[in-house]
C-alpha cells in the first residue's frame, strides 16, 4: 500500500500539488484502506466503480483482489499517472463522474454496460451527495457502496426521526437501502487534512428493489423545502392529507414508513 512519503513523491514527480477544486484529499492511512476493503468483501471478477482513484492507492487493493476496476478520474494529470500505472488492469474514465447534477457520466455507463457492479471508494466530497443519490434512484444494478464520505453527509444518510439531520436524502436513501457507518476516520488519515470528520458507510440496496410510490419525492421536496413549516401549512396547498394527521408536524418527524403511507393516501384521496 502507497504510504504518505510515496503519494508525495508521485505528486512532486509530476509538479503536481493537491487541487483543491477537485477536493482532493488523498487517503493514506493503512489502517482505514483495509478497514474499507474488509468491509467491501470483494468476489474475483466483480465489477467496481471507483470514482476518484487519485495516485491509485486504493485501486491497487481493487486490482490485488482481481476485481474489474473501472476508475473515473477527473484530474488529467492524475488519469494521465494511473493510465500509465495500470494499462490495460482497468478501464479509466476521463472526466467527471456526473453529466449533471441528476445524471452519470455516460462513459461509466457504457462501460458498465448493464452488467452488476458495486461503488467503493474515498470520494470527492462535492461528488458523494448526488452521485450517491443517482446510483440509489437510477441503477437497480448496483448492488451496493463501500465509501469514504464527509461524516456530516453520513449521519443525514443514517438519520432517525426527531433529529436535525432527517431530511430528503435521508428518507429516500433508506427507502431504497440499508445503511450502516462502519466507522469515523479521523481528518490525520488524508492529506491534505480536511477540515471535517470523514466515515466510512455501507450501503446495501433493499432486495427486491422496492417501487417508488408516485408522490413519494414530490411529497419530500415540497416538505423540506421548509422544513421549519407545520406539515398542515406547507403541504395542504399541494396535497391531500389524512383527516387524523396531525398537522402540525414538522418533516423531520416523519418516519420512512410515514412518509410512504403518505404518498400512497395520494393516490386514493
Amino acid at each position: 500500500m502507497q504510504t504518505l512519503t510515496e503519494i508525495k513523491a508521485i505528486l512532486a514527480s509530476r509538479g503536481l500539488r493537491p487541487k483543491h477544486r477537485f477536493g482532493q484529499n488523498f487517503l493514506h492511512d493503512h489502517n482505514v484502506l483495509r478497514l474499507l476493503m474488509k468491509a467491501a468483501n470483494i468476489s474475483a471478477g466483480e465489477v467496481i466503480l471507483e470514482v476518484g482513484p487519485g495516485t491509485g492507492a486504493l485501486t491497487d487493493l481493487l486490482v490485488a483482489a482481481n476485481a474489474h476496476v473501472i476508475a473515473c478520474e477527473m484530474d488529467r494529470d492524475l488519469a494521465a499517472f494511473n493510465r500509465e500505472r495500470f494499462q490495460e488492469r482497468i478501464t479509466l474514465i476521463e472526466g467527471d463522474c456526473l453529466a449533471g447534477k441528476h445524471s452519470l457520466n455516460p462513459d461509466i455507463i457504457a462501460a458498465i454496460n448493464g452488467r452488476p457492479f458495486r461503488l467503493i471508494a474515498n470520494l470527492p466530497y462535492q461528488a458523494a451527495t448526488p452521485l450517491i443519490a443517482i446510483l440509489l434512484n437510477d441503477f437497480p444494478y448496483c448492488m451496493g457502496m463501500h465509501v469514504t464520505i464527509q461524516r456530516e453527509v453520513a449521519q443525514r444518510l443514517t438519520a432517525t426521526p426527531d433529529t436535525s439531520e432527517m431530511g430528503l436524502l435521508s428518507v429516500m436513501a433508506q427507502f431504497y437501502s440499508s445503511i450502516h457507518m462502519v466507522a469515523e476516520i479521523r481528518p490525520g488519515s488524508f492529506w491534505p487534512e480536511p477540515e471535517v470528520t470523514s466515515a466510512i458507510i455501507e450501503i446495501t440496496p433493499h432486495q427486491p428493489r422496492p417501487v417508488l410510490p408516485t408522490h413519494l419525492h414530490t411529497l419530500l421536496e415540497c416538505a423540506f423545502q421548509h422544513r421549519r413549516k407545520q406539515l398542515g401549512s406547507s403541504l395542504s396547498g399541494q396535497f391531500t392529507l389524512p383527516a387524523d394527521f396531525d398537522r402540525t408536524r414538522r418533516p423531520e418527524t416523519l418516519s420512512v414508513q410515514e412518509w410512504i403511507a403518505l404518498a400512497h393516501f395520494q393516490i386514493g384521496s
